[in-house]
């Protein structure tokens, strides 16, 4: 299986610099495509009449935005992609509050910076495989800061900037008994593995499948049962007597 990989990005030089940093992070990853624009993007992505991505049978499972585009900005690309079954990670030289939060708010499933040394950013990717958001350390101390000045109740309230909830909850979440009957028996495996400590590595390897295939399953969980971390899930998996 194929890992593909789309890199949005305007600037040529730094569309080769992120394609080094991915294929040096992922040793599975061998398809990367680029696209300079929106216009190109949405085309790669397979856009539907509604304006939203469609997913064909080789979606790609790990997309780079960068935010200011000649055509628009990627925080359109970023709501177009609700649906798509790939993980977001926003590329971009913007470290400001501005940009930051409507980002997270927009769906990005990371936050890095492109002025980071190479193996800044290679180490940052490697999160994904360990089920941990890729974000760089001055996107970090931000997020932090926030919150330990009391400011990540709001982000900035009346700015219009995401709340400290929408962080760690999806924006449709809404509080809910677990209804572990709307997990599909391969989440209910991953679940199990999740709750025993095993890494996302790790159980791609115990399950014959690809890591990205078990990180779309752990975004999916997560989604189901209204919860942001592994911990959350094994507590209530646990308490359900799941697992």
């Amino acid at each position: 299986m194929t890992v593909k990989v789309l890199i949005l990005e305007d600037n040529p030089v730094a569309r080769s610099f992120l394609s080094r940093v991915v294929r040096e992070s992922f040793s599975d990853v061998s398809s990367i495509t680029e696209a300079g624009d929106l216009e190109a993007a949405r085309r790669l992505l397979g856009y539907a009449p509604g304006g939203q991505a469609v997913a064909d049978q080789a979606p790609y499972q790990l997309i780079l935005v960068d935010l200011e585009l000649p055509d628009g900005s990627g925080m359109e690309l970023l709501k177009e992609l609700a649906a798509y079954p790939a993980t977001r990670i926003v590329t971009t030289l913007y470290s400001d509050d501005e940009h930051l939060f409507p980002a997270l708010q927009c769906g990005a499933d990371g936050y890095l910076l492109k002025e980071d040394r190479f193996e800044v950013l290679v180490e940052e990717l490697q999160k994904i495989v360990r089920g941990q958001p890729p974000l760089s350390p001055a996107i970090a101390r931000r997020l932090l800061t926030h919150f330990r000045t009391g400011e990540g109740a709001s982000f900035g309230q009346g700015n219009g900037h995401a709340t400290a909830t929408a962080l760690h909850q999806p924006a449709h979440a809404v509080a809910a008994p677990l209804d572990h009957e709307r997990l599909t028996p391969r989440e209910s495996e991953v679940l199990t593995y999740l709750s025993k400590g095993f890494t996302i590595k790790e159980i791609a390897a115990l399950m014959g499948i690809k890591w990205f295939t078990v990180n779309d399953h752990i975004k999916s969980i997560y989604k189901k049962l209204n919860v942001s971390s592994r911990a959350e899930a094994a507590v209530l998996a646990s308490k359900q007597g799941l697992v």
